[in-house]
């Protein structure tokens, strides 16, 4: 995980590090949207998110929180009788980066024929939109911020390999950068956080399946 000295736009939150994942899992090929987020707000008779005024089905559902986002997991394990879950912060980079080392997936530059980013579509965009990563993931930069499920450590002590509860308290790490971010903030090693509560036109999340 993380980034070399070298790359542009590099933060000192990025320490370059070897981490391993333990258990196999699945990730969801897209963010999850407003057709499914809202079916479970029907099921469960629950507030929907508002969507911006940007429209909902196949865009990526926002203003939901990281309790939103449990809330939703716990829904769809129940249902399913799969355990469903957020992807720790390790799996996230993992699986963004697709066995790659540069910035993006595809390199270590960018252009908004790959992302959407930089308000150059004012809003978020459907969650099939642009060419996915090597292993079939769509948008994990840019459109919008992915909640994980590890506290966020500056220093990278351990917490991007474990995931917490909802009963847990501090700020959680999310990844992936929104359609309002530069560039710099798309990469795959760039960090960001929020507090569990937390809503923005610019934050969904991506599911974890355990196997």
């Amino acid at each position: 995980m993380g980034s070399p000295e070298s790359e542009i736009g590099r933060y000192s939150n990025e320490c370059q590090h070897r981490v391993k994942i333990e258990q196999p899992f699945a990730i969801g090929q897209y963010a999850v949207t407003f057709d499914e987020y809202d079916h479970f707000c029907a099921a469960t008779v629950q507030w929907k998110p508002e969507d911006a005024g940007w429209g909902r089905g196949n865009r990526p559902v926002i203003n939901v929180s990281w309790r939103d986002a449990l809330d939703y997991t716990e829904w769809l394990s129940a249902r399913t009788g799969q355990v469903y879950r957020l992807p720790t912060e390790a799996e996230w980079e993992y699986t963004a980066r697709a066995g790659t080392e540069t910035a993006f997936w595809w390199g270590d530059s960018i252009t908004i024929n790959q992302a959407n980013y930089g308000r150059n579509h004012n809003g978020t965009v459907p969650v099939d939109r642009f060419q996915p990563n090597l292993w079939g993931l769509y948008q994990v930069h840019g459109n919008v911020w992915e909640w994980t499920s590890s506290c966020y450590d500056e220093d990278y002590g351990g917490t991007e390999m474990r995931y917490v509860s909802k009963n847990e308290v501090g700020s959680l790490a999310v990844r992936g950068g929104s359609w309002n971010n530069g560039s710099d903030r798309l990469r795959s090693a760039y960090r960001n956080r929020h507090t569990l509560t937390f809503r923005s036109f610019s934050i969904g999340f991506r599911l974890v399946r355990s196997l």
